[in-house]
């Protein structure tokens, strides 16, 4: 287990093996943090040392799943399984349902106007937030390691074969791959590998690979991924670390001006939203005084909070203010996988 560390001045640092980083902790050396669930440390004096060495990211993305690991060549620091964001496309289309059924009702509404995106080229919203959401975790791992390399494994999807110009837009996954490829390319130093080259890296290894693709275990995508960073730093044959950290994102209901579905004599309730009240808002991590840590997921008519696990099990729908303590706004859901032999 190693622990990420930073500086006074917010430089990341080498992670440090947990036993050294409770010394530095122990003697007032060095401050204690969690950042989205992973255990940091932030010294309080001037390290021996700022030099740092080549840490790889390898990405396997995937439809439903997807791996991300974090490997220097001698260690490796973190391995997450994280939900892929599948659910904007359909909001998007129920959202645009919603809003020609109003213009027909007696609702505020504003007129239909022209679509100003047309002959515009654009990354569709579902698109977009697939990638947006792997750049976000880069982001995220970025404030804990000193990444220098990312590695993933390229898709292709099939285009037209002619080299018409609207072509360039024909698959939306070509038009996001391309842009989250840019966006990585601002940062680090990108290195792409095709599917049979990441599974010869996987069968020269001796690996195998899960067919189980929703199992939170080691061998299902991490397994790719830790390949991916191992291309690019090199190390051992065999991982030195199968625990995974899984994630997903966030269910967040946006505002809605009213609900589908009316009540009685025809009333639609407003729904959705991110703020509940005395500006606390959704998703805000909390310590219970009997359920431990949790967040917030809304509040009902009486003014009471609905709590829920990290995990997203519903705990109650009655919690009051003065039985948690508000610690700090999650930006995703998290959990712990289970470790499984390479």
């Amino acid at each position: 287990m190693f622990v990420p560390v930073k500086t006074k001045d917010g430089q990341q640092l080498m992670p440090l093996h947990a036993a050294r980083a409770r010394k530095l902790v122990k003697r007032g050396e060095a401050t204690p943090y969690f950042n989205n669930g992973i255990y940091c440390i932030r010294l309080n004096k001037e390290p021996s040392d700022r030099a740092t060495q080549k840490i790889a990211v390898g990405v396997d993305p995937g439809s439903k799943k997807e791996g991300f690991t974090v490997k220097s060549e001698t260690h490796t620091y973190l391995n997450i399984q994280a939900d892929a964001h599948s659910k904007v496309g359909k909001k998007v289309e129920k959202r645009r349902e919603l809003r020609k059924g109003r213009r027909s009702r007696k609702c505020p509404n504003r007129k239909n106007r022209t679509n100003r995106l047309a002959n515009k080229q654009r990354i569709p919203a579902g698109t977009r937030a697939r990638w947006d959401w792997k750049l976000r975790i880069l982001q995220w791992l970025s404030k804990l390691y000193p990444i220098t390399h990312v590695c993933v494994e390229d898709i292709r999807a099939r285009t037209l074969k002619n080299t018409k110009k609207w072509n360039m837009s024909f698959s939306p996954l070509e038009v996001g791959k391309s842009w989250f490829y840019t966006e990585i390319e601002k940062r680090w130093q990108l290195i792409t590998l095709q599917g049979w080259e990441t599974k010869a890296i996987r069968d020269r290894l001796g690996l195998k690979k899960s067919s189980k693709k929703l199992a939170e275990t080691f061998d299902v995508h991490c397994v790719d991924s830790w390949c991916l960073a191992r291309h690019i730093v090199g190390g051992a044959n065999i991982p030195d670390n199968t625990s995974i950290f899984c994630i997903s994102p966030l269910p967040i209901a946006r505002r809605n001006l009213h609900r589908e579905v009316p009540k009685k004599g025809g009333i639609r309730d407003r729904y959705g939203g991110t703020v509940l009240k005395n500006g606390l808002i959704k998703n805000t991590l909390v310590r219970h005084i009997k359920y431990g840590l949790t967040r917030l997921a809304g509040i009902n008519a009486k003014g009471e909070f609905s709590i829920y696990s990290l995990d997203g099990k519903r705990l109650t729908t009655h919690g009051k203010q003065s039985d948690f303590k508000v610690l700090k706004k999650l930006n995703f859901n998290y959990r712990s996988g289970v470790s499984s032999p390479a």
